[in-house]
């Protein structure tokens, strides 16, 4: 418990592993997380590190899980996570590692590309289909005396007709027509329109028809909605002209026959092509499934294993080769009372590897100031967080964060002030305290649920001392509890009180006072009260001035245990004197008034001088 209330002593080491044991040495101390290690080569270049192409490779393996993730997220599949911290796996596994990923990706992108095309192929026929379907009702239209539409999105040139009737019950081979049919986003048919108005001067028909359901885009999957049109034209330089038209504005032009029994035998083999791919299509996406639902059951696991081998790695490219190159040198801080969990994790690690060399830690002597550690569980783990995110103290300075796990709550409380709401957030907190085993086992990845259910004790004991705090105001949901009864009465008739309005003002020196205190809290009449608000408001910031001052005076007096354990006399009489001489003749004097006023009870004494009585 020393280390809680003083960070704890650090003592510079160095450590001699032999090659094969490292890793496995690294390992165990990673996973005991009380080594900071120094960097022996900070001259050295990262890309000329011993262990570059190790740590090369887990980028490419965390690039190929990351992959896999983005797959399995994008199909909705869940990824289990059992909440397990597998160990890291010895170097000859990630060969192992590196072989299932690459099958996967590879079989992954082999499914998707077949599935892409098979997509496109699927698109390509269905708006085949929908265009033999939409001529043919034009083709039907014009043979009954129906009318071409011309270009024309202006709508306010005269339409000009090239094809009569007689023309188009021809099937346009009175004026030797050709036409285009083709598909074209829905969202550009007017600048379409507009463009085949003004390139071909008027001198083209258009008909379009929208496709009622919306298409896949094989290549990002959106849904987009697009129309079906023919426009039909004479000679070969409108043909030429509209072609360009059309491929400047990414419409997919289809061949459409010119007899209907040709359009109606082609329509009958895309519907056959189309029930076919239907099956083929089922078939990819179920194994693409079975795929990435065997992936879901370990990519969690997989993505601990690839991040403790780069951090290995990482951790071993601050050492030295000594001249043998037989042997990692390194240098790194630990806690003194450590030490012994240090050298059985390094003896696991050797029997692990198999060496027959053991490893040796030998302290060294320095001048350089240790880093600053404290030792933390899950109770004091938030509050430390809640310290350092202000700045973290000094070596072996006092740490605050013990006292925080009661200022802190209390200070909050003070403000808070509410039994009802405290109740709350006590039980809420309280159950995530109780549930905090299945709970953490989830890994839910929301940010304020994260926030809540790290800071969950901090939470509880906000909520039990702002219910505290609430029962002294006696505040519950904004409203007083009435459970010992009013200590004031009233002297008035209803008339009178009719008189008065719904409010009074409540003076204590007045016989409507009992003279005996309310037993816990404030007294449920001054919600009644014309004056509640500046009695309350005024009650409140004295309590929270007394506070403020206790807590200010506790923190300068830390700082003398911080001076007097570094022998430091001279910021005693220089800065703990003078801040103790301030603090006391300003503020603590105020604080004593306060108190004063609150023992002696003036308003007996003001009305006894109004008496002529003696005080």
């Amino acid at each position: 418990m020393g280390s809680l209330f003083r960070s704890a002593e650090m003592t510079l080491c160095q450590l001699f592993l032999q090659s094969e044991a490292a890793y496995a040495c690294v390992s165990e101390l990673g996973e005991l997380g009380l080594v900071q290690f120094r960097d022996l080569n900070p001259d050295v270049n990262a890309f000329q590190r011993k262990f570059v192409n190790e740590v090369r490779r887990c980028d490419e393996m965390e690039r190929k899980l990351r992959y896999l993730e983005k797959e399995i997220k994008k199909d909705g599949i869940p990824m289990l996570d059992t909440g397990e911290n597998p160990e890291a796996p010895q170097p000859r596994e990630m060969i192992d590692l590196e072989a299932t990923f690459e099958k996967l990706e590879n079989e992954l992108r082999e499914v998707n590309q077949n599935a892409e095309a098979l997509k496109r192929n699927f698109l390509e026929l269905t708006e085949l289909k929908q265009i033999l379907r939409k001529t043919q009702v034009f083709f039907d239209e014009a043979e009954r005396g129906g009318s071409a539409q011309m270009a024309d999105p202006a709508r306010e040139e005269e339409q000009v007709t090239l094809l009569g009737e007689e023309g188009l019950r021809a099937g346009g081979q009175a004026l030797k027509l050709g036409f285009v049919a083709g598909v074209i986003l829905r969202e550009r048919i007017p600048a379409f329109e507009r463009m085949l108005w003004r390139a071909c001067r008027g001198n083209v028909f258009l008909r379009q028809a929208e496709i009622e359901t919306p298409l896949e885009d094989p290549s990002t999957g959106d849904q987009v909605f697009k129309s079906v049109f023919i426009i039909f034209f004479q000679g070969d330089q409108l043909k030429t002209r509209v072609k360009k038209i059309c491929e400047g504005f990414r419409a997919t032009l289809y061949p459409c026959p010119e007899a209907p029994g040709d359009r109606r035998e082609m329509a009958m083999g895309v519907m056959t092509r189309i029930e076919d791919l239907n099956t083929v299509l089922g078939q990819t996406q179920d194994h693409r499934h079975r795929v990435l639902v065997a992936a879901a059951k370990n990519i969690k696991n997989w993505f601990v294993k690839v991040r403790k081998i780069k951090a290995i790695y990482h951790t071993l490219n601050l050492f030295n080769l000594d001249v043998t190159q037989k042997c990692l040198i390194a240098e790194c801080w630990v806690p003194v009372l450590d030490l012994e969990n240090i050298q059985l994790a390094l003896r696991r690690g050797t029997e692990r590897s198999g060496s027959s060399v053991p490893p040796i830690l030998n302290k060294m002597e320095t001048c350089e100031d240790p880093p600053t550690y404290n030792h933390t569980n899950k109770f004091t783990n938030a509050f430390q967080n809640l310290i350092d995110s202000y700045g973290i103290a000094s070596y072996r300075e006092m740490n605050p964060a013990p006292y925080t796990i009661i200022t802190f709550p209390f200070l909050f409380a003070v403000m808070f002030g509410d039994c009802g709401h405290g109740l709350i957030m006590a039980a809420f907190a309280l159950w995530m305290v109780l549930k905090e085993k299945p709970l953490a086992a989830k890994k839910i990845e929301s940010e304020i649920w994260t926030i809540f259910f790290g800071g969950r004790y901090i939470i509880l004991l906000m909520g039990i001392f702002s219910t505290y705090t609430g029962i002294m105001y006696n505040d519950m949901f904004s409203k007083s509890l009435n459970i010992f009864g009013s200590h004031w009465s009233v002297n008035m008739t209803l008339d009178d009180l009719k008189t008065m309005g719904e409010l009074r003002m409540l003076d204590p020196a007045t016989s409507d006072y009992y003279g005996t205190p309310y037993p816990i809290g404030v007294d449920p009449v001054w919600q009644l009260s014309q004056n509640k608000i500046i009695f309350l408001n005024s009650y409140k910031m004295k309590i929270s001035i007394i506070l403020g001052v206790l807590h200010m005076l506790f923190g300068v007096i830390l700082s003398l245990l911080n001076h007097l354990y570094f022998k430091n006399r001279l910021n005693i009489f220089c800065e703990f004197i003078p801040q103790i001489i301030f603090m006391c003749f300003l503020f603590l004097y105020m604080v004593m008034l306060m108190f004063i006023k609150w023992i002696i009870f003036f308003p007996k004494l003001f009305s006894c001088v109004s008496c002529s009585c003696t005080w």
